[in-house]
């Protein structure tokens, strides 16, 4: 009986031990999985790109600077995430004071970058597995500048740029890409990548151009009024007319054969200057057709002569609207 009870307890303190065993490799496994310090990570990155601003900010535990929050949630913060792929999180690697750093290496529009989290042991939870978090930080702070503008687009969301200028917080890492595309100004897209919280991203710094469809309508505005008067040149039967072209001769012009009209039409540039869009000066052609008397010898001949002509012009764009005012020195 003695040998039976014997064997039995040796049994028992075998499946005892390994039972033990068991839990603190299973302890482990998970400390190194589930409850290891990648897992925050995990769940700060999903949340990113599930664009949960709120959770990544808690997960993150990181302070909000002085600045546009804009970029910290819905669609700008999902696009900034959906950028980055070929994720890659490292071993936990030790930086004393129950701190790690937990690596992360992604890519961004091809380009191979490294993200480095910092994560302190905040306690445990069943008694044995350990929990991480954050090491407290700041959010990174994005400036956008744009030319003579008060708004623009970034990562699809439009945002207001006060005297051509703003800064966002960011969450990090992401893609943030600003564009201007308005009728009458637009910019190429500029981007930049966020991928720390200590690492200051370059400034994104929209170069505001004229459209095609203004250059199109201020043409057209500077040709209906060369033609406009032009006509009234006409009508008034003026050599010299309110016109930025003109005629002098020291004979006498007969009434009723002066036709002015427009030979060359100015091409239009328009360009940034003091904060103001300004058309470039206007350089034309005009042509003048009429009949003439020598006061001397009383000799009839015909006119027909082009004049170059230039003139500069005022701007002003008031939302659709497209105000073009001559400057004519008389």
């Amino acid at each position: 009986m003695s040998q039976a009870l014997v064997k039995i307890a040796a049994v028992w303190l075998l499946g005892l031990m390994l039972a033990v065993a068991g839990a603190i490799v299973s302890i482990n496994l998970v400390n190194a999985s589930i409850a290891g310090p990648q897992q925050p990570v995990r769940e700060y990155l999903s949340a990113l790109q599930k664009g949960d601003g709120e959770k990544a900010l808690g997960l993150l535990r990181a302070s909000v600077p002085q600045s546009n929050p804009a970029m910290l949630d819905g669609t700008a913060l999902q696009t900034a995430a959906a950028r980055i792929s070929e994720v890659k999180l490292g071993a936990a690697e030790e930086r004393g004071a129950n701190q790690v750093m937990v690596p992360m290496e992604y890519t961004v529009d091809g380009n191979k970058l490294r993200t480095e989290f910092l994560l302190e042991r905040s306690g445990t939870e069943w008694l044995f597995f350990h929990k991480w978090s954050f090491v407290p930080s700041e959010l990174p702070v994005l400036d956008v500048t744009v030319v003579n503008s008060s708004e623009a687009t970034l990562n699809g969301v439009p945002v207001n740029m006060p005297n051509g200028r703003n800064s966002f917080a960011v969450f990090y890492p992401g893609e943030y890409e600003a564009t201007l595309n308005g009728q009458y100004f637009s910019a190429p897209a500029t981007r930049a990548t966020v991928s720390a919280a200590d690492a200051p991203p370059a400034s994104l710094n929209l170069l505001t151009e004229a459209t095609g469809a203004l250059k199109e309508a201020v043409s057209g505005k500077v040709k209906e009024f060369l033609d406009s008067c032009a006509d009234e040149a006409d009508k008034q039967q003026k050599l010299q007319p309110n016109c930025p072209f003109y005629h002098a001769t020291n004979n006498r012009v007969m009434d009723g054969t002066i036709d002015w009209s427009i030979t060359d039409y100015p091409s239009v540039s328009i360009e940034p200057f003091g904060g103001r869009w300004v058309v470039a000066p206007l350089d034309g052609k005009a042509r003048i057709k009429a009949r003439q008397q020598d006061l001397f010898t009383g000799a009839v001949s015909d006119i027909d002569s082009v004049h170059d002509f230039s003139f500069t012009t005022r701007l002003d764009i008031d939302g659709d609207t497209v105000k073009l005012t001559p400057q004519l020195d008389y």
